[in-house]
């Protein structure tokens, strides 16, 4: 059976462990795999703009000895006349793997229900996961492992980012923590699967509306930009609701001494973090955005072998 990558849970603890395996020696030995020699093709479609997702994975799939397809939905019919389900039987007989940047997550579902080929969520409204395991390839890296650190997201805790990490996070062993205002709550149902996710692994989730609470001894402190792609009429709003939640200096003061701060970028400095955090010495944002590519590349191998 095709296996496809839609959602963080869509991994176990242990394939969650083996693709970022793999992401490190990718990273020490960048073209030691080549699965896509023949090269084969990859469509790697965008409903939204992109410079990470599209860089990192025309990049990747060039190393893993492919042809990347960059697909705009805007040149193409997928979303206007045709279907997500069709458009899928058609890039099947064509290409290796098909990478999905969109709105809907349930598009991605129609999209891998039945395909033949491996779909990935290259960002969707409700998860990124595919940042998550840059995210956690870079925590290891710099802390050695996952399991029993406490991750605190701040800001938008229904934002794709923070669902993901409470996803991603629980499935890791880790312990989540997202500080959001009540009306920025995570989604039930995720905070139910994450819990369900936690349970297996000897993780927890909290979720907190005090951001100093949040903070306090954890390892790893997260934030995102509170003004998302769709969200441009609600800045106002957010700016303000939002305000406390900033990541500052006084604020990651509370965090564990040498805990660090990721943002999957681009950021806005002084709105969600402060230019002395996110240009500081705990700040692995760069590590950060070039795991994407390393991560990315191990997925792909991973799947496309299953």
């Amino acid at each position: 059976m095709t296996r496809h990558f839609l959602r963080d849970d869509d991994l176990t603890n242990a394939e969650q462990s083996s693709i970022l395996d793999l992401a490190v020696e990718l990273k020490r030995d960048r073209f030691s795999a080549r699965p896509l020699a023949g090269p084969q093709t990859v469509a790697v479609i965008f409903d939204k703009s992109s410079t990470r997702t599209r860089v990192s994975f025309a990049v990747g799939i060039a190393d893993l000895g492919g042809v990347p397809l960059i697909i705009s939905t805007a040149n193409s019919q997928l979303g206007g006349k045709e279907t997500a389900a069709d458009t899928a039987r058609v890039l099947e007989r064509q290409v290796a793997a098909i990478v999905w940047r969109t709105f809907a997550q349930s598009g991605l579902e129609e999209m891998a229900l039945g395909t033949t080929v491996p779909v990935i969520n290259g960002l969707s409204d409700e998860f990124h996961p595919c940042q998550l395991l840059a995210d956690l390839l870079t925590i290891r890296e710099h802390r050695g492992q996952l399991a029993g650190l406490t991750v605190t997201f701040l800001g938008d805790g229904a934002s794709n980012m923070a669902q993901s990490y409470l996803l991603a996070g629980a499935t890791a062993g880790m312990h989540v923590r997202v500080a959001s205002p009540v009306d920025y709550a995570p989604t039930d149902a995720v905070v139910a699967d994450a819990r369900r996710a936690a349970e297996k692994t000897g993780g927890s989730i909290a979720l907190y509306s005090d951001p100093t609470e949040a903070v306090a001894g954890a390892d790893v402190v997260v934030t995102d930009t509170w003004v998302s792609m769709g969200k441009e009429e609600e800045k106002a709003e957010r700016l303000t609701t939002l305000g406390s939640y900033r990541v500052d200096t006084d604020l990651m003061g509370l965090a564990a001494r040498d805990a660090l701060f990721l943002h999957c970028l681009p950021a806005d400095r002084g709105f969600e973090v402060t230019a002395d955090v996110i240009d500081g010495p705990q700040s692995v944002v760069w590590d950060e955005a070039e795991n994407r590519l390393h991560a990315q590349k191990a997925l792909m191998a991973w799947l496309l072998q299953q």
